[in-house]
């Protein structure tokens, strides 16, 4: 019940927000539209066609799927050394819901919002570019519930060091970036290589949410996603990911209170 009173304020608050400031919320968008199409025409090589407007317009969902992991982890590392810094970091702990639920509650709201944002400038991208993009509902919302449990997993274990080692904010924002590129350069016929890489690929949380949401958007394959090999691997990563990251904030965040170091910054 706590986790949807805390979502229910959130909505509330985004809605206002995004209300009241509707015009930059446009112009976020229409710079997003623009810093896509920029990138893909700034590196065009060889000739505009049906085939290549196809893989311009994949590049550009890896591109989103990666920012979209790139602004989870960091609300979990970002998020904590700002709002340690403010005093809100005291204050939501001592809230009668605690640190995980008011967390899984903001990052939830933010990930919907972010996906609707992100999905219009992707249609965009692809009606720019003339290219398909299939959309089948409800294996897209599995994969896209999927990566954000994925996620949300992962950067409960990077909040989890924050609280614990305060100044790791250059660290994290390496492994976000490292995040943005390897879901850019995911690809379904990545199974070619050798399988250390392959095995090092497929524990990083974003790799196979990026080949399976390609698979659907991109090459249209539908339910049959379900029997791709990485949507095994996909969920392998949520259960491992979801526990490890939780309990390891759990545990982090207790021996922060235990040493008083809970809102320091």
């Amino acid at each position: 019940m706590g986790f949807f009173l805390v979502m229910k304020a959130e909505l509330v608050r985004a809605f206002i927000v995004m209300r009241r400031y509707w015009f930059a919320t446009l112009m976020g968008m229409i710079v997003g539209y623009g810093m896509l199409i920029g990138l893909i025409f700034g590196f065009r090589s060889g000739t505009v066609n049906t085939e290549w407007a196809t893989d311009q317009t994949e590049n550009a969902l890896g591109f989103v799927v990666g920012i979209f992991a790139f602004g989870i982890v960091g609300m979990f590392s970002q998020g904590l050394q700002g709002m340690a810094r403010t005093g809100e970091l005291e204050q939501v702990y001592m809230s009668p819901h605690g640190l995980i639920t008011n967390f899984l509650a903001r990052s939830f709201v933010n990930s919907v919002v972010s996906i609707l944002t992100w999905t219009v400038m992707l249609v965009f991208v692809s009606v720019t570019l003339n290219s398909d993009l299939h959309a089948d509902p409800f294996p897209t919302f599995v994969l896209l519930l999927l990566t954000y449990l994925n996620l949300i997993g992962f950067g409960f274990m990077v909040g989890g060091l924050t609280l614990v080692f305060k100044q790791i904010g250059q660290a994290t924002l390496l492994v976000r970036m490292g995040m943005i590129a390897l879901a850019f350069a995911a690809k379904p016929d990545w199974y070619d290589l050798p399988a250390i890489i392959m095995g090092f690929a497929h524990f990083i949380p974003i790799t196979d949410a990026s080949i399976c949401l390609k698979l659907v958007l991109i090459q249209g394959i539908g339910m049959k996603v379900f029997v791709h090999p990485s949507f095994a691997f996909l969920l392998i990563n949520v259960a491992l990911w979801t526990t490890l990251g939780i309990a390891c904030f759990k545990y982090m965040e207790n021996w922060s209170r235990d040493k008083g170091t809970l809102g320091a910054y």
